[in-house]
This record gives C-alpha cells, structure tokens and sequence, in this order.
C-alpha cells in the first residue's frame, strides 16, 4: 500500500478534478468529517460546511454556475505543520449564467491527514463576484 499523497500533491489533484469537473472525485478527497470555511462569506452565503455529505451539497452543482479553465500563479508553501499547506492561486474562466470573464485570486489554508482533506478555509473576495454562487466551490447558496 502506498503513502498518503501529501498535502501539497493532493491539492493540485483536486484543483485537476476541478477543472474536469468531476465533483464525485473531488469530494472523494475529503475526509467523512471534513471542514470547510469561508471566512469572508457575504450575508445569505454559507460560512462553514461541516462534513463530506454538506460539502458534497455545496459542490453538487458547482459546473452549472462556473467553467474554470485554469488555475494560474499557483504557488503552495509548507508550514510548520507537515499536514498543513498555505495556497495562493487564481482561479480563471467565465460564469456560465452572464458568460462573464471569472478572474479570481484565493488564499486557502489546507490540511490533509492519511490522504484526505480534513479543513479547508477559503479567503476568497466576495466582492469579486457578481453571479451568486460563482465562488471558487461557487454552487447554489
């Protein structure tokens, strides 16, 4: 059997699902007890997921509102924490209801245990958006 991904590898796999719109696998990932946090979330928008089940939720109709096609400028930064990654990256491609370019820069902070992600905080711009729920796990709110 072979070792964990590491942190840093399993998030550019789940930025590739992303891009291929595969959400199945991209929730695949996540720990059954998983987090994911979204600081900076607008009033209506959710601001914390707790478990595989709200976030596979969440996700579900994530390619019916954003067609991503590339995530530029990415740069991923170990910490002190052998499980815990820092990420700076864009997200870029077009919201499907306007056909509105989607350009959007993120900082998450990312810890995964024995090959899953266990939390997840997103600081991403809400002001940065104009179709709601175009974020970058951008679904229905």
């Amino acid at each position: 059997m072979s070792a964990p991904a590491s942190p840093a590898d399993l998030y550019r796999h789940s930025l590739r699902l992303l891009l291929d719109k595969d959400i199945p696998a991209w929730v695949a990932l996540w720990a059954d007890d998983g987090l994911m946090e979204f600081p900076f979330a607008p009033d209506g928008w959710p601001r914390r997921l707790e478990g595989k089940e709200a976030i596979a939720a969440y996700m579900r109709h994530y390619p019916d509102h954003i067609d991503l096609y590339d995530f530029p400028d990415l740069r991923i930064h170990q910490t002190t924490d052998p499980e815990t990654i820092v990420v700076e990256m864009r997200g870029v491609g077009r919201l499907i209801e306007s056909d509105a370019r989607f350009d959007m820069n993120y900082i998450a902070v990312v810890t995964a245990r024995n090959g899953h992600i266990t939390s997840y905080r997103d600081y991403w711009n809400p002001l940065g958006v104009q179709e709601p729920g175009a974020a970058f796990t951008g679904s229905s709110r």
